[in-house]
């Protein structure tokens, strides 16, 4: 009797998956593993055709649900291929236009990360501190922030 094995939680878009691993070290003649839909699988081309290799060296199959895809016969394996091509192509594009969109965010003045803790008026009164002789800990204090935001508002300061 043959294990069908569901991977759709199991596997993410790293190659460095434990229990993808192990899913495929369980792999028997016979066995046909099934995911929801092949970019759960992997999408990177190269990654997938090593998928592929370790299944058909157990001996199993793969199918998607959702592609229709059986690779149990050579037609079902080249459309997977195919498929594989395209799930990276997309991916390099949604990669691309990713970083478009925050190249045109900075050049319209969007900031990333994090708001400072400190608003200007409160960085300039920090270094006014810090010229009278307070301690950087006692400043933090003051601020309710930890001293590393002094010693960052201090550094950009220099960088000025």
């Amino acid at each position: 009797m043959a294990w069908i094995f569901t991977a759709w939680v199991l596997l993410r878009g790293r190659w460095d998956r434990p229990k993808l691993h192990d899913l495929l070290n369980q792999l028997r003649k016979g066995d046909t593993l099934v995911v929801w839909k092949l970019d759960r699988l992997s999408r990177s081309l190269k990654d997938l055709l090593h998928i592929l290799e370790k299944i058909d060296a157990a001996g199993a199959t793969f199918r998607s649900l959702t592609e229709a895809i059986d690779t149990s016969g050579p037609a079902g394996r080249m459309m997977m291929q195919m498929l594989g091509s395209f799930a990276e192509f997309e991916r390099a594009l949604i990669r691309q236009r990713t970083q478009d969109g925050r190249f045109d965010a900075r050049k319209r003045g969007v900031a990333f990360g994090r708001p400072s803790k400190l608003r200007p008026d409160q960085k300039e009164l920090v270094l006014d501190l810090l010229k009278q002789g307070l301690s950087i800990s006692s400043i933090a204090r003051s601020f309710n922030v930890h001293p590393a935001t002094i010693y960052r508002c201090i550094e950009k300061s220099e960088a000025l």
